[in-house]
């Protein structure tokens, strides 16, 4: 017998599955950038990267536009703009990254856990970012995340300690 994670990932291969998700980003390109959901929209997947329904743990589903990223301009007289190394110019880090980072700035109260993807279309994709109240009473107790808490795993994010971010180190 199948386990409910894995019937729930394999419901995600389905037509109708697919269909509901085109709706969904529908409804999520009227939405702010940054919105704070109550449940993870792909359980399995947020209690795999340390989710738990508990207080001190949120759920932020945040929106990025895909493709490269801009270069700063400056101006050189009499010469082709194609040579100014602005066109192709891709970041280092994955979206997930410059992602997770954004959400951090807005949420300066949380330490980012981890994030994964639920959707994309043809102009944004939105990633699922998993952040947990380090100072919650609740998380502290937890034998299983109340590292989070200690000094050294502060700003995590900015230093490349989440797994996207590894990526690119």
């Amino acid at each position: 017998m199948k386990n409910l994670y894995k019937s729930m990932k394999q419901t995600r291969k389905s037509k109708a599955y697919k269909e509901m998700l085109k709706q969904r980003l529908i409804e999520w390109r009227k939405q702010e950038r940054f919105v704070r959901v109550e449940k993870p929209s792909k359980p399995d997947r947020a209690r795999s990267l340390g989710y738990k329904a508990k207080q001190g743990f949120v759920i932020v589903r945040a929106r990025l536009q895909r493709g490269g990223r801009d270069r700063p301009h400056y101006l050189r007289k009499g010469r082709k703009p194609s040579k100014t190394g602005v066109t192709r110019y891709t970041s280092k880090q994955s979206l997930q990254a410059i992602v997770e980072q954004r959400v951090a700035r807005k949420y300066p109260n949380l330490e980012v856990l981890n994030s994964y993807w639920v959707g994309q279309d043809g102009r944004y994709v939105w990633y699922e970012v998993i952040m947990v109240d380090k100072n919650h009473p609740v998380v502290k107790s937890d034998k299983n995340i109340k590292w989070i808490a200690e000094k050294q795993h502060t700003r995590r994010v900015f230093r490349g300690l989440t797994s996207a971010a590894k990526k690119s180190r």
